[in-house]
């Protein structure tokens, strides 16, 4: 079956940490009764990293940990380029980041790219989608995938421009299905793009459920909305 990739086993001591991170910064959280997603699912928890990445301190963290992962995976990039405009804030400082530490480093030697959430109308193209084109194997960055929606479309328009896409990473993927494996990699298979996934909901909703305590019919409720956890 094609999941996600994820931390390998020689960084394990990295995947706690970073796990432990998501849990302790309140990144996972519940409601009080069920609503309905963007997705259309309906659902009693929820992923969010606004809170997070909008922390200069948290960000410096956050993409301190990507780079870190695309390290233990091997990942050769030379552009991260975040999914407007969830991700826009990530990718351009995990880029920033890593242009400084290479041993390339020097003036056009790396590019800050970001895309837009609406094209311009006119100008060559490298101005109507992008502020600042992504350049050599790029490397997709995402927050959250739950559908995928936001990260196949932006994954079409550079595809469309003909970029070097090396794979998507996103932070936390809920794209989980009854048997707990990734829907949205599945899916990025068929474009032969790999999908990393640096957390995922089978690692830290049983995390998220302890540190708040929750009561035994909101974790039946978890339970039965994720089938892939056998019990909380």
């Amino acid at each position: 079956m094609i999941d996600s990739y994820s931390w390998p086993e020689q960084a394990a001591s990295k995947r706690e940490h970073w796990l432990d991170f998501v849990i302790e910064h309140d990144v996972i959280g519940f409601f009080e009764e069920p609503i309905t997603l963007k997705s259309g699912k309906i659902s009693k928890w929820y992923v969010n990293w606004r809170t997070a990445t909008a922390d200069v301190f948290l960000m410096d963290q956050i993409s301190q940990a990507v780079l870190d992962f695309v390290d233990a995976q091997g990942i050769e990039v030379d552009c991260f380029f975040g999914v407007a405009e969830g991700a826009s804030k990530l990718g351009v400082l995990t880029q920033y980041k890593a242009a400084l530490t290479s041993k390339a480093f020097a003036k056009g030697s790396h590019t800050l790219a970001m895309g837009r959430a609406k094209p311009k109308e006119h100008g060559a193209a490298k101005d109507r989608f992008f502020l600042g084109e992504p350049r050599g194997r790029v490397l997709v960055l995402e927050d959250v995938t739950t559908t995928g929606g936001s990260l196949f479309a932006c994954l079409a328009q550079l595809k469309e421009l003909d970029v070097d896409i090396v794979g998507a990473l996103c932070l936390t993927d809920r794209s989980l299905n009854e048997a707990g494996h990734s829907t949205v990699a599945q899916q990025l298979h068929t474009q032969d793009i790999p999908f990393y996934a640096m957390s995922h909901a089978g690692q830290l909703l049983p995390r998220a459920v302890a540190k708040h305590d929750l009561d035994e019919e909101t974790r039946a409720q978890l339970v039965r909305e994720c089938p892939f956890l056998t019990e909380l």
